[in-house]
C-alpha cells in the first residue's frame, strides 16, 4: 500500500533551521508531484511548498518564500523541506502529500488535490 513517512520535526528557537524528510513507497513517485502542507491549531491546512514530478517546478507560499526550500530525489523516493530562519508562526503539524493526478506540473493549493498523506510531524518554534 501507499506509505508516506515523515521525519525531522522538533522544537527549535526562532531563527534556527530544521529539515523535514518524507520517504514514499507503494506509488509511482517519479511521476507524482509532491508537496508539504501544514496545519496550525484552529487553522485550515495550507500548502507550504510543492515540487513537480521532474523537479523542474517549485512553488511556495508567500509566508515561506526565501526561507524554505523543497527538493526531491527520484532515485530514493524522497522529498525534503529545508526550513531556515524559522519563526513562531511556522509552528504547525507538517504533512507530506502526493498529488492524486500523475505528471501535473503544479500542485493545486487544496487538500482535495491530494491522493495520499503522511502521518504528520510536529514543528514547534519557540523561545
Amino acid at each position: 500500500q501507499v506509505q508516506l513517512v515523515e521525519s525531522g520535526g522538533g522544537l527549535v528557537q526562532p531563527g534556527e533551521s530544521l529539515r523535514l524528510s518524507c520517504v514514499v513507497s507503494g506509488m509511482p513517485f517519479s511521476i507524482t508531484t509532491m508537496g508539504w502542507f501544514r496545519q496550525a491549531p484552529g487553522k485550515e491546512r495550507e500548502l507550504v511548498a510543492s515540487i513537480s514530478w521532474n523537479g523542474r517546478t517549485t512553488n511556495y507560499a508567500d509566508s515561506v518564500k526565501g526561507r524554505f526550500t523543497i527538493s526531491r530525489d527520484n532515485a530514493k523516493n524522497t522529498v525534503d523541506l529545508q526550513m531556515n530562519s524559522l519563526k513562531p508562526e511556522d509552528t504547525a503539524v507538517y504533512y507530506c502529500a502526493a498529488d492524486r493526478v500523475a505528471l501535473r506540473a503544479v500542485l493545486p493549493n487544496s487538500p482535495t488535490s491530494i491522493g495520499s498523506w503522511g502521518q504528520g510531524t510536529q514543528v514547534t518554534v519557540s523561545s
